[in-house]
């Protein structure tokens, strides 16, 4: 069963619960106030008749005074103690033989249905201490009829009514409240699976575009926002914002995938083509060979570089968390330092400040965070230049910074330093043996050791960059940084 039909059989079967309830307290309202208006009639009459009765004398003056005082529309008949009947009134021949004293001493009748019977009593009491019941005569009308002991001749009064018109009236006003009962539901269900199908409109137009986006395998589709503010609103902008996003995504795939082909393809080039002349020249000189395999060794070394690379993207694409243990980075920076120092060629490396810090993170990740961003400032330091090196503690957090005196990036390009095989401009792009993974690496360190890596440069000035990361919690209590401090 599809959305759409749920909400219209919620919406339909709850209002229509709802308008059933009403008709049927309308119905049951109506009914009761006319049988107890009826009632109440009957009890009057009744009382007014037996008052009457009993203040005359002779018997002739009292059926005389029940035959001028009975109201329109009412029968009566009166029965004696040995069961016959001591008067009635002219229309009271169709009534059926009627005990008398079972009537009085049985409980009375209600007029109505079950359904009547859930309305409350309109009349709070009826006039006299009779009893109410039914009878049916020989053409099969129902008679209200009401039972009044007169207590001086020790007899029983009977004024009756017929029902069959109120019956008619109240059979029609049934079907009628049930008509329009099932009406209304069908009115109402049909309203609903119209509102619910305009409502959920939006939601049809967002499977369409996403089942296209599907079928196409292309993301640049774009759901039509409704002018209307609203949750489905909502829904068609944030649906919008995420197709943007893996759009972005996968043109960063298929960039990333690309580049990563072209930097793959240009070692293993050097690497078959230096094989290939060994083949082809068994007779090569020594000299020659030994320069054929230094090249095949040197790509064979970058494409391994390449592949480590790429493999802890991988892995930090996939969300593999890193170890974490206290790390006292001054120790770290010192160790790096001392690696490095082979790099040199010609540039001054030196240390402006180290002050103790200690951290929490993975030792071997920080130090790789280090070494790449030492290598890349040395790389684009040319000789002569200078490279510096410092960490201060500001607050609750360590400063590194690495500063050169080298190329520089232009500002347009600083944004895009950060992206896998991306490198600034031609002069930083005559690294044979940089992968263009460095800096992206250093970032996804940085940030899963909740701290930050800027870059500050002007071309032909230099680059400094400032890596920021947050103190461990107990640092002061650190027995061998307390000893140092």
């Amino acid at each position: 069963m599809s959305l759409r039909l749920r909400l219209a059989v919620w919406y339909g079967s709850l209002t229509g619960l709802a308008i059933a309830l009403v008709c049927m307290v309308a119905y049951a309202m109506h009914s009761r106030a006319h049988y107890d208006e009826l009632d109440t009639a009957l009890a009057s009459a009744a009382e007014h008749i037996a008052e009457e009765y009993v203040m005359a004398d002779q018997p002739a003056e009292r059926a005389a005074a029940m035959a001028s005082t009975i109201a329109p529309g009412l029968v009566m008949r009166l029965i004696g103690r040995d069961g016959r009947v001591v008067a009635e009134s002219a229309a009271a021949a169709v009534l059926p033989p009627l005990d008398a004293r079972a009537l009085v001493g049985g409980p009375s009748v209600p007029p109505f249905d079950p359904v009547a019977a859930l309305a409350p009593p309109l009349a709070m009491s009826l006039p006299g201490h009779g009893t109410f019941g039914l009878a049916v005569d020989a053409t099969g009308e129902r008679w209200r009829l009401h039972a009044l002991p007169i207590s001086g001749p020790d007899q029983v009064l009977i004024v009756a009514s017929p029902l069959g018109r109120l019956d008619a009236s109240i059979g029609r006003f049934r079907t009628l409240m049930a008509a329009l009962a099932l009406l209304s539901s069908a009115a109402t269900f049909a309203a609903s699976w119209l509102l619910a199908r305009g409502a959920l409109r939006p939601v049809a137009v967002v499977t369409a575009t996403a089942g296209a986006i599907a079928h196409a395998r292309s993301f640049d589709r774009r759901v039509e926002v409704p002018t209307r503010q609203d949750e489905l609103g909502q829904l068609a902008t944030t649906f919008n914002e995420m197709l943007e996003s893996l759009e972005q995504a996968y043109r960063s795939e298929q960039r990333f995938v690309g580049d990563a082909s072209h930097e793959l393809r240009a070692p293993l080039t050097a690497i078959q083509a230096n094989l290939e002349l060994l083949e082809r020249r068994p007779d090569m000189s020594p000299a020659e060979r030994q320069e054929a395999v230094a090249e095949a060794s040197h790509e064979a070394r970058r494409l391994t570089q390449l592949v480590a690379d790429l493999l802890a993207l991988a892995r930090a694409d996939a969300g593999v968390a890193i170890r974490r243990a206290p790390v006292e980075l001054d120790r770290l920076l010192l160790d790096v330092l001392s690696q490095v120092r082979h790099l040199v060629h010609g540039q001054r490396l030196g240390v402006a400040t180290l002050e103790p810090s200690l951290v929490v993170g993975d030792e071997d990740r920080l130090r790789q965070l280090l070494l790449i961003v030492l290598d890349n400032a040395l790389k684009y330091t040319p000789c002569g230049g200078e490279v510096t090196v410092g960490l201060v503690r500001s607050g609750q957090r360590a400063e590194v910074t690495v500063s050169d005196t080298g190329v520089g990036i232009p500002p347009n390009e600083l944004p895009r330093v950060f992206e896998r095989f991306y490198r600034a401009d031609p002069a930083r792009s005559r690294d044979p043996g940089g992968t263009g993974l460095g800096l992206p690496i250093a970032r996804w360190i940085t940030e899963q050791h909740d701290g930050s890596i800027n870059l500050e440069s002007e071309p032909g000035r230099g680059t400094r960059v400032i890596i920021t990361l947050p103190l461990a919690p107990d640092a002061g209590l650190h027995p061998r940084l307390a000893a140092r401090l």
